[in-house]
Order: structure tokens, then C-alpha cells, then sequence
């Protein structure tokens, strides 16, 4: 007579059936890891991009594009049958175990850290033509004629607006995790609401700037860092927006929502950043 032993082993079971003299499983053995099914969205999403970026070029140099209109809707499509693909093997198939939802935060951590660099080479380029200023712009930092923007204005009302969106947000997280999701919803909402509102006071104070990105390397420099920052922002915007919508469809539970963590994780770093700009562009380059 067999006897019949269960194992578990990072919430998946199989089973072990074992005699006198042999062992033999029933069932292929699961690693915690998760081997991809052959997808056609890398492919698809490479046409895409190449079609988008064909287009790019063909406006900045004021050519005819009708003909690549097609790689707008298949970028929209492929993004919500790639995320759509990742969700099923996240929620309804199980495959993201504990050893995958690790490397997928190791990865993550690196994206931030590159990202971060990214915004250190543009701080350097600041840092280097405030500290040692050229002929071309006075000797002197801000250059002569450039009238900079008022910190204590729109700039100070935005810091306000990001980290009290960073408090909200925490906040959301740990409603979440006590399970109280209607709390939770509601101070993500506010999120989302000082989000919207710090994207409109900086399209503002663009438009009311008096000077532009090609007014030497302080517009340059201006605009690149805080415009570049502008789009992690919407970017961010719209994966918290996203995992929004999967917390009201019940997608995520208190143990559960490694993807919200990664999106609070990275509305943290776009705050941190701003606190950057704030007090290296707007007051001390200034």
C-alpha cells in the first residue's frame, strides 16, 4: 500500500507517492521561478516604436507622415495585451511566486537607479556652468538679462502639492494592508487629485516664464531638468492611476500588490527628485 505525502513549497503543492523500494511523482515538479510563454508582444512593440519614432523625425523635419499614423493605435494595443498578459500570470495564474516578485524588485531598484543618473547628468551640467560661469553669459550665474522664477511662488506651492501626494500615498499603502480598502481609496484619490494639480501649475509656469529653452544653457539647463521631471511625473500619474483600477477590481490584497509597491516606490523617487530641483534650481541657482 502507498502512502501519499504533501509537500508545499512557496504555496504550490505536489505530491510524492512513495513505496517500499521506489518514488514516483505524479506531476512535473513547479520551481518558484517563472519560465515566460513565447509572447508576440517584444516583436509587435518594436514595429511600434519604430513606426512612432519615424514619425518624430518626419515632424521635426516638417515631412509628410500620413502613411505612419498606424504605429499610434498598435503602441495603445500592444501596451494593453502586454500589461493584460502580465496581470493573468500575476493574479489568475499564480505565477508570480515570492522568488519572482523579488526580482522583479531587484530589477526595479535598478531602473531607479539608472533613472537617477540620468537626472545627476543634467544636475552636473547645472552644477558645472553655475560654479564656473563663461564669458558668453556675464561671469556671473544667473546670466545677465535673465529674470529666474520666484521660488516662494508656484515652485513652493508644488513641493507642497508633492509631498503632501507622497503622505497621501503612504497612507493609501498601509490602509491597504490593514484592509481597509475604502479608506485606502479614498486618500489614493487624493493622490491622484495633487498629482493632477502639480501638472497644471507646471504647465503654467511655463507658460508664464519669461524665458525659454533656447535662451542659453540656464533655459537649457532649466527646462530640460524640470521638463524632464514633468514627464516622470505623468508618467507616474499614470501608473498609479493604473493601479488604482486594479485595486477596485480586487486585484490586490493585503499581502499581495507588489506592482503598487514598485508605483509608490516610484512616486517617492519623483518627489525626492523635485526636492532636488527646488532647492538647487529654484533657490540656490537663483
Amino acid at each position: 500500500m502507498k502512502s501519499v505525502n504533501k509537500i508545499s513549497l512557496n504555496s504550490m503543492e505536489f505530491t510524492i507517492y512513495s513505496s517500499k523500494n521506489m518514488y514516483s511523482h505524479s506531476a512535473v515538479v513547479r520551481t518558484p521561478y517563472h519560465v515566460v510563454d513565447p509572447s508576440p508582444w517584444p516583436m509587435i512593440m518594436g514595429a511600434n516604436l519604430w513606426g512612432i519614432a519615424a514619425m518624430f523625425i518626419c515632424w521635426v523635419n516638417q515631412i509628410s507622415f500620413d502613411s505612419l499614423y498606424w504605429g499610434v493605435p498598435l503602441f495603445v494595443l500592444t501596451c494593453y495585451s502586454w500589461v493584460r498578459d502580465i496581470v493573468t500570470e500575476a493574479t489568475f495564474q499564480g505565477f508570480h511566486t515570492e522568488k519572482v516578485q523579488s526580482g522583479l524588485t531587484l530589477g526595479f531598484i535598478l531602473f531607479l537607479i539608472s533613472e537617477l543618473m540620468l537626472f545627476f547628468s543634467f544636475f552636473w551640467a547645472f552644477f558645472h556652468s553655475a560654479l564656473s560661469s563663461s564669458v558668453e553669459v556675464g561671469c556671473c550665474w544667473p546670466p545677465v538679462g535673465l529674470e529666474c522664477l520666484d521660488w516662494s511662488k508656484v515652485p513652493l506651492h508644488n513641493t507642497a502639492l508633492l509631498v503632501a501626494s507622497s503622505a497621501t500615498i503612504t497612507l493609501s499603502h498601509h490602509y491597504l494592508q490593514w484592509g481597509n480598502i475604502e479608506v485606502a481609496a479614498i486618500t489614493y484619490i487624493l493622490t491622484l487629485g495633487l498629482s493632477v494639480m502639480f501638472i497644471k501649475n507646471q504647465y503654467e509656469e511655463y507658460a508664464w516664464s519669461s524665458f525659454s529653452i533656447s535662451d542659453g544653457v540656464y533655459g537649457s539647463c532649466f527646462f530640460m531638468l524640470t521638463g524632464l521631471h514633468g514627464m516622470h511625473v505623468i508618467g507616474g500619474t499614470c501608473g498609479l492611476l493604473f493601479c488604482f483600477v486594479r485595486m477596485m477590481l480586487l486585484q490586490f490584497s493585503s499581502e499581495h500588490h507588489v506592482a503598487l509597491t514598485l508605483a509608490i516606490w516610484y512616486w517617492h523617487f519623483v518627489d525626492i527628485v523635485w526636492l532636488g530641483l527646488f532647492f538647487i534650481i529654484y533657490i540656490w541657482g537663483s
